[in-house]
This record gives structure tokens, sequence and C-alpha cells, in this order.
């Protein structure tokens, strides 16, 4: 007996698909991924047995932060197609049962957009330049940053407008990328407009991008750089509701999201949204309230070691903090910002991996680690399928990025030349950046580009090892990763009776062991060597087993118990 939802709560055990549109399928041989690939592939999303696509953004956009700086809310960048053929993709997706999430950057635009342009313009001072974020600059000539803030990307946080009058822009992130002043009626009212006119063209969410950051309190004196390093620190490790830090995580962001709240339930079914928030444990909750987004990334499970205490921990909290406030919680290893997992199980264990950290200063030091390190390659995929099967298996939506159902390996054969992540830029090339996890991915071995698109090479280089690993070879291998994926979705459909969930105590330590309802038990061996498989049916394995009466080293197993 399949599970079968209300189409209000679709959403709460989903298995979400994320599409890097640039890096899918190249449909017209400009060696860019677009639309039209996307609708050439349903057949083969439809197979995999996901339920939604989220598309990362595929805007208007210079691309000088993979698409990321939106020039455009409400259109469709040339280079990927138009909005005919994003409703081409939308009606084939919905004829395969498949729904469509798309990506909202709210937190800031492109340098681009018309808005900053018109702001630069207007001057000091203007109606425009308040939807933005300017401070004039210090020194006797101005020609110095506000303060000593510095960028997520690396560099200053402040540019000069570029308008010669003393002032300067605030980002986050590059300086392609001017902070929205949320504070300004017409930025609020512009974004419900976008959110409205994707939800009328028919898209089921949002996910949206640095939740925790769009409300700000900019306001003089601010703190100098190394005491607001000091209370990132705080709020991301205890939350510290207390703390009044400038940009991060603060409760005036709930109110807009109450606005957007209100609007998507308008929608039948409700639209829904998730949060992309790194925040602490306790300040999840906040971004997945029913009167808010509804749901936030559990990117805990990211930040895990391969270890049963550190996942025990990190499940207890994420279902507890669900259930109290009616949400379900996701479950993520990979995505377009982190090293893919099947390499990052190959490195050593990172220490306190499982605190809460800006997820960009874990893939620095996890891309370190890679280029030092030599990668365990076959213990790094055993691990990578084990996780991905266990996080399968628990209460929630789970969220898999494109390529990681092939088991692909981080990508670091990119020359300096052909790096496009604006870190790799603003740290001169000190910090690779996340281009390794962003090559587009290989569907046939034998032809051009694999398979991706049959015109120029792919934007990113393909190395030659991905042949191996090719849609078309793992499609006839029946234990290949694509088939794990393929059998694990099909028989999790079967399986889901309700959100239940109840650990089983394992007298093995190496053990994680939890059922879920209808005699479901998921047992996880994180060590190396075999151990002993209770009574019951074998309905799945991440790894063959020599033995019937073992589970074998870094493998998941799916029983039905007797």
């Amino acid at each position: 007996m399949v599970y079968v939802v209300s189409d209000a709560d679709w959403w709460r055990q989903a298995v979400v698909y994320q599409i890097y549109p640039r890096s899918f399928a190249d449909a017209n041989g400009d060696g860019i991924g677009d639309l039209k690939g996307i609708t050439s592939r349903v057949p083969y999303l439809k197979q995999l047995g996901v339920d939604a696509v989220w598309l990362s953004p595929f805007y208007p956009s210079a691309l000088k932060d993979g698409g990321y700086d939106v020039a455009d809310y409400r259109d469709v960048d040339p280079k990927i197609g138009t909005l005919e053929d994003f409703d081409e993709m939308s009606a084939a997706l919905k004829k395969a049962g498949i729904r469509v999430i798309v990506d909202i950057v709210p937190n800031h635009s492109s340098d681009d957009h018309e808005w900053f342009q018109a702001a630069v313009k207007a001057g000091k001072g203007s109606p425009e330049r308040e939807r933005y974020i300017f401070r004039d600059g210090l020194g006797p000539n101005k020609d110095q940053p506000p303060n000593d803030w510095e960028s997520i990307f690396a560099g200053s946080a402040w540019s000069p407008s570029g308008a010669d009058d003393g002032q300067w822009y605030f980002h986050w992130f590059d300086s392609s990328q001017p902070d929205f002043n949320w504070e300004n009626e017409d930025v609020k009212a512009d974004f419900l407009k976008t959110l409205k006119f994707w939800g009328d063209r028919g898209v089921s969410g949002f996910r949206i991008d640095v939740a925790h950051g769009l409300a700000k309190n900019m306001s003089e004196p601010l703190p100098d750089w190394k005491t607001l390093s000091e209370m990132t620190t705080q709020k991301l490790t205890n939350g510290n509701a207390e703390l009044d830090h400038p940009i991060l995580d603060r409760a005036e962001v709930h109110e807009i999201y109450s606005s957007w709240r209100k609007l998507f339930n308008t929608y039948n079914p409700p639209l829904m949204a998730v949060a992309e928030a790194w925040v602490a444990p306790d300040q999840k909750r906040l971004y997945a309230s029913s009167e808010g987004l509804g749901q936030t990334f559990s990117f805990d499970i990211l930040l895990c070691n391969f270890e049963v205490e550190e996942y025990r921990k990190c499940i207890d909290q994420s279902l507890v903090a669900a259930k109290e406030h009616q949400s379900s919680t996701t479950w993520v290893l990979s995505n377009h910002d982190v090293m893919r997992h099947a390499s990052r199980f190959g490195l050593p264990n990172v220490p306190n991996a499982n605190l809460p950290v800006a997820q960009v200063a874990l893939n620095v030091f996890l891309l370190d680690k890679f280029q030092k390190t030599k990668v365990d390659i076959e213990s790094g995929l055993r691990r990578a399928r084990a996780a991905t099967m266990m996080i399968l298996a628990l209460p929630g939506s789970t969220y898999i990025y494109q390529g990681e159902e092939l088991g692909l390996q981080e990508v670091v054969e990119i020359e300096p030349e052909q790096r496009q992540d604006p870190i790799f830029r603003r740290t001169k090339g000190k910090e690779i950046g996340r281009d390794g996890c962003r090559v587009p991915i290989p569907w046939v071995s034998t032809e051009k580009n694999y398979g991706y698109g049959s015109g120029k090479p792919a934007h990113l280089p393909q190395p030659e090892w991905m042949a191996d690993v090719a849609v078309n070879v793992e499609d006839k291998d029946s234990s290949s990763t694509l088939n794990i994926y393929r059998k694990a979705l099909e028989l999790r459909k079967q399986l889901l009776k309700s959100e239940d969930f109840e650990w089983v105590e394992n007298p093995n330590k190496q053990v994680l062991h939890f059922r879920r309802p209808g005699g479901w038990e998921v047992l996880v061996n994180v060590g190396k060597e075999d151990v002993d498989l209770p009574a019951g049916e074998v309905l799945l394995s991440s790894s063959e087993s020599r033995e019937t009466s073992k589970i074998p080293g870094e493998t998941t197993v799916w029983l039905k118990s007797v």
C-alpha cells in the first residue's frame, strides 16, 4: 500500500532533486545547460522517482556568482531559455508527476539589476538608493570603506558606488551582489510581486537563499570586524536571541516571511517554502514555523562525520524541533555550495563537524584538506551510499543534488583560467571555491561532452573519469549507485506509512538502528568490519554482502522485521 498524503502536505516527506540548470543538460550546444535540456531529461527524473525538482537560479545574470547575481527576478536568462521554455518544462514535469520549486534570492540582487543601476545614477540621499545599503566612506576624501567588515567571499564587504560621490554600498557576498535594504517598502512589495508571478505560473514552492540574512540593522555605531566575528560565533553556536547581531538571524526577518506566508496560503494547495538558514539549532524552528516559510534545511546532518553518536544527536535534535512546530525536517548531504559527499566521506573526520558553522567556511576547510589529503574514493562512495539510504529512511523530506545519484566525486581537474567561483577570484586563487561540485554531469560515456551537449565544450571541464560513471554505464549495472537510488526511492514510496520514528538499541556501538512504522527497520554500520544482521528480510542494501547474515562495513540495510 502506497502512503498517501494530502496535496497540502506533499512536501513533508518528499524527495526533491536539485538541478543546477547550467550544468544539467545543454540542448542547444552552446556549452551552457538550459531549460530545454531539463525538459529532455524528464523521463530520467521520472524513472529516478523524485517528487519535485528545485531549480537553482535560471534568471538573467552576468554569472559572476553562478546565477545568484540576479538581474531580473521575473524572467529567464536568454542563455538558458525563455518563459515559454519554462512553461514547457513545467508542463512536462507536471505530466510526469513532478512538482517545481524555484530558487528565490532576496538578500541581494545583481549590480546589473535596473534598481541598482538607477540607484547609482540617482545619487546620495535618493529614494532609489534607499532600496540598497549605501554609506559614506571614511577619510577626508571618503575614499575608504565605511568600516572594516569583510565579505563572505573574502575582501571588503563594501565597494564604491562608482558615482564619485564618496558613497559605498554593502555586499555580504561578491561586489556584484549589492544587498537589498529590507526596511524599504519598495523591496517588500516587489518580492511579493515576484513570488506571485511564479506562483501564478504554477510552481509549487520556493527555496529561499540566505534566508537568515535579509533583515539588518545598519545604524551607527557598527561593531568592528573582530567584534562582529565574535558575535557571529556566539550566534551560530547557541542562538543567543538576546544578541543584537546587525546582519545575521534577526527577529525582524520573520515579519517578512509572515507576509509571504499570507500570500502562499492564497493558493490551493498552499505554496511551500524551504529556508537556507545557517543558524543555531534552536533558531531553525522559527523559519520552519507554519506562520513563516514552513520548512528549513537541516544542514546539521551534512556537517556530521560518519559516526553513530553524531548522527543520533543530529537526528534527535532535528526531529524534536520539527515535531514541536508541526513542520517536517529536511535531510541533505550535497548541494551546489559544498563538496560532493562521496569525496567528503573519503577524507579524515572533521573535528567538531556537527557544530553549526558558516557553509562557506566549512567548504574552504574541506577543500583545503581535499587538496592536501589523499581521498579514499572507495570508502567515500560506500559511506555516501550508506548515508543516503539512511536519510531517505528518516521522517521528513530529502533533498538530493544532481549527480550524487551517480556517485560523482568532487572535480579538481579545473585550470585557474577556467574557474568561475568569485571565491577563487577574490582570494587570488588561495581558495579554489565551489566549481568542483558544479561541473556538468555525464549522460553518455561515448558521446561528445559525455552527452551533456553536442556542441561547444561544457562551461566547466568534465574530466575523463566521468565516462566511467555516465548514466548509460550505470544504467546497465544493477549494483551501481544510480540503480541503488532508483530502488531506494521506489521502495521508500511503498514503505512510508507515517512520520513516526523510534530508535532500536543495538548491542554493537558501530550500528545506528531505527524503526519506521510497518516493521521497516534501518541499520547503518559505520565501522569497517562486518556486523551481525538481525533476523528479517533484507529489502535493500547500499553495498553487496558476501554473507547473508552480515552487514558489510560502511553499509546501510533496510530490513523487514519478522
